[in-house]
């Protein structure tokens, strides 16, 4: 059984109602020992981080019996559930504050991210903006949506297909390696700009509403991509890996490249990343 547009808005709810409770009394709020480092000086968490994937989990566990919740902090202390990911008949996956190093600066530019995903199959994403006070949301086969939490909606579309000299788009030069790191700074300068923004909720988002033409990432974690890949796709866009295979919330590299329709994608890599002739 497929998880419908109400189960969706039902976690919806869940994000918000976290979000107001756990992450934002504690912004701009978060003291020195509340903030501490992972894997770098850019790899944060905070008290918000672990406070809100503890509540989230503990109400789905009692909305949802039986699913899992894999959350990035979660994952951190125990690595071995991301291998389980497609294992479960309903798997929600959480990053309860993504953006956290901008959360940490007092930056408003973070979100609630939660993919629902079924034997590795993504059925449904929400992103939520605690700020915004309204969610991103898709679900397979239903297309994408904002909605505000008086109801109201509006259909999200991707951007119209445009010349690669005047695209807009997220290049995220992180974890892609020393050679495919120098390629992109000699052919970033072939599409109009880009951006980071340190937050693949926001970046979505953008992506989804036909504010920006393409997104480009190297590390696929589920909780920064599953749900927002969702969100693009059913916003009518085409993404696939770097290899030209479909993205699948079981990868965590390969690079994902997102794009108007698949014309843009091709142009996209030939521009961006294609080797040097």
């Amino acid at each position: 059984m497929s998880f419908s547009t109400e189960d969706t808005l039902t976690l919806a709810h869940i994000l918000r109602d976290v979000a107001k409770a756990e992450i934002m009394p504690r912004w701009r709020s978060l003291s020195e020992g509340q903030i501490r480092q992972k894997s770098s000086a850019f790899d944060l968490v905070t008290d918000a981080d672990e406070a809100a994937e503890r509540a989230i989990a503990a109400k789905l566990a009692e909305i949802f019996p039986g699913s899992a919740t894999i959350g990035e902090e979660s994952c951190e202390k125990n690595p071995a559930l991301l291998d389980t990911i497609g294992d479960h008949d309903l798997a929600f996956i959480v990053d309860p504050v993504d953006g956290t190093a901008n959360f940490a600066a007092g930056l408003p530019l973070f979100g609630v991210i939660c993919a629902v995903v079924r034997k590795g199959v993504v059925e449904a994403g929400v992103i939520f903006d605690p700020l915004g006070d309204d969610w991103a949301i898709a679900v397979k086969g239903q297309g994408a949506w904002y909605e505000s939490v008086e109801g109201k909606r509006r259909p999200l579309s991707v951007a119209t297909p445009a010349p690669v000299k005047g695209m807009l788009g997220s290049l995220s030069q992180s974890y892609a390696g020393d050679v495919m790191r120098a390629r992109l700074g000699r052919n970033q300068s072939r599409v109009a700009a880009t951006v980071g923004y340190r937050c693949a909720a926001h970046e979505y988002r953008l992506l989804a509403s036909g504010n920006m033409h393409f997104s480009l990432a190297h590390k696929l974690m589920p909780w920064d991509h599953a749900a927002g890949w969702l969100l693009h796709r059913e916003a009518g866009g085409y993404s696939a890996r770097l290899d030209g295979s479909d993205y699948s919330p079981l990868h965590r590299d390969g690079g994902l490249l997102c794009a108007p329709d698949r014309t843009s994608w091709q142009a996209l890599y030939d521009a961006l990343i294609k080797e040097d002739q």
